[in-house]
């Protein structure tokens, strides 16, 4: 629950969770630009920093970034800030006293938090650095269980835990804002949650993708590798109409064997649409059905706000497309024709974001995002690996580790002009714009890699005797 209240430009301190740390700059970027706000950071900007000064934001602005983050923990506005406790004395006794008197008048009731990130301290060395602070002219009643307004004193001890200092390396003051929403990690948990698969999607993942891709009220999200729907859950907590397709009719309609531990079959309410249901969104449902992510099935128009979406690999699943290697591929006829299963084939990673980005840039809107995951096979990775198209601006690259050999990066793109007809020569004119053939061979060195590892670990096993 955010502090209420609107007031003019302060400084605002915010903590940042200290995993993913490539996404955070994005999503705070992103959560920013939905306000039509900057990111100005203030001072020495460390984006590896757990602790991040931003300037020229209101407290309405701070706290709607809280109300979706899961990337930042909190957000104070900073009254304070030094390399010692001497510093940070000096300046929280030049802060002007008007912007501090609301809090510290006679009646309301505060507290005051310790936090220390890389370091333990034990209780008696919290209180006697509360006990420190004795300068500040609280005149409110201390309330540990429901104060007015909460306060907190933060200390950096630096991001290696294999050497952390006798002293912090630096100290912040503040009043706390709000929280931001690490408890959707939890809430949304694929381990609770009705429907899921062998690949469905992480919940604080799904969560920093809809960030991403600015998704908010009313917008239309579309996933064409829906699989169980993990990133359809997130964007509907986010207010949008969401939507998907896959070439997997057994996921699409909740059938076949299940993916859970000690369950052989799927039950009979196991589908897309019972995810929904189970997080209140079911409203936002617009439908999934089976379809072919190469085929063309929709009317040429800018239909979608955001395409949020994670590809098929070929390591879980399968990348495969309806088609044939015969010169004549013939569909049958009469009672049979409902029933035909296509003939289906090897789908190239390479063609798989060539059709992608084709499709993003002719169905999204203008200003609207696409957001996808693209693995890579690290000791090959350069930035021209990323599919690029004329129609779409790469707004951010942010990896997350598989393997010590492979990865995949989130890839946000922005659309910024419509296509024309010389966008689908692009590729001849600037090479940028040609298909990366090296990602099809993605699926042979993962396990090259595997096999690798377990060789080594096979040598070192013949060698102990074991």
């Amino acid at each position: 629950m955010a502090a209420s209240g609107s007031r003019s430009c302060f400084q605002y301190l915010f903590h940042l969770a200290h995993d993913h740390l490539d996404f955070r700059l994005p999503e705070i970027k992103a959560l920013l630009a939905l306000r039509s706000k900057p990111f100005h950071p203030c001072g020495n900007f460390k984006e590896q920093s757990p602790f991040w000064c931003l300037d020229y934001l209101t407290e309405e602005d701070v706290c709607t970034v809280m109300a979706r983050s899961v990337c930042a923990k909190s957000a104070f506005e900073l009254w304070g800030h030094g390399q010692t406790h001497s510093e940070l004395r000096t300046s929280l006794l030049n802060y002007p006293q008007e912007r501090m008197s609301p809090y510290m008048q006679k009646g309301s009731s505060y507290r005051i938090n310790v936090y220390t990130f890389n370091k333990t301290l034990l209780f008696e060395d919290r209180i006697k650095k509360i006990d420190a602070m004795d300068y500040l002219p609280f005149q409110g009643t201390v309330s540990l269980k429901n104060p007015q307004h909460i306060f907190c004193l933060l200390e950096d001890y630096g991001t290696d835990p294999n050497n952390i200092p006798e002293h912090p390396y630096y100290i912040y003051f503040g009043r706390w804002i709000a929280d931001g929403q690490r408890e959707l990690i939890r809430s949304y948990s694929v381990k609770n949650r009705h429907f899921i698969g062998n690949t469905s999607m992480d919940a604080g993942l799904s969560f920093i993708m809809a960030n991403h891709a600015m998704v908010k009220d009313n917008n239309l999200v579309f996933d064409p590798f829906v699989g169980t729907g993990s990133l359809l859950v997130a964007c509907s907590h986010f207010g949008a109409y969401v939507c998907g397709t896959d070439i997997d009719y057994n996921t699409i309609h909740g059938k076949g064997r299940s993916s859970r531990k000690n369950q052989k079959w799927r039950g009979p309410d196991e589908n897309i649409r019972a995810n929904l249901r189970q997080y209140g969104t079911e409203n936002m449902y617009v439908d999934v059905m089976v379809s072919d992510a190469s085929k063309p099935v929709w009317r040429t128009a800018a239909l979608f706000d955001a395409i949020i979406t994670d590809p098929p690999y070929g390591i879980r699943e399968s990348t495969r497309r309806t088609g044939s290697h015969k010169d004549t591929a013939k569909s049958p006829d009469g009672p049979y024709a409902e029933s035909h299963v296509p003939v289906s084939q090897a789908y190239h990673l390479s063609d798989i974001f060539t059709d992608l980005l084709n499709f993003s840039a002719h169905h999204l809107v203008l200003g609207g995002r696409l957001v996808y995951w693209l693995p890579v096979y690290r000791p090959e990775y350069c930035k021209e690996m990323v599919p690029l198209h004329p129609c779409l601006l790469l707004i951010s690259n942010c990896e997350q580790m598989l393997s010590s050999h492979t990865s995949r990066r989130l890839i946000t793109m922005e659309k910024i002009k419509e296509p024309e007809e010389l966008d689908r020569l692009a590729h001849l004119s600037d090479p940028h714009f040609s298909p990366y053939q090296g990602h099809n061979a993605f699926r042979e060195k993962y396990f090259s890699g595997l096999n690798k590892r377990s060789g080594k670990d096979d040598t070192k096993s013949n060698v102990s005797g074991k």
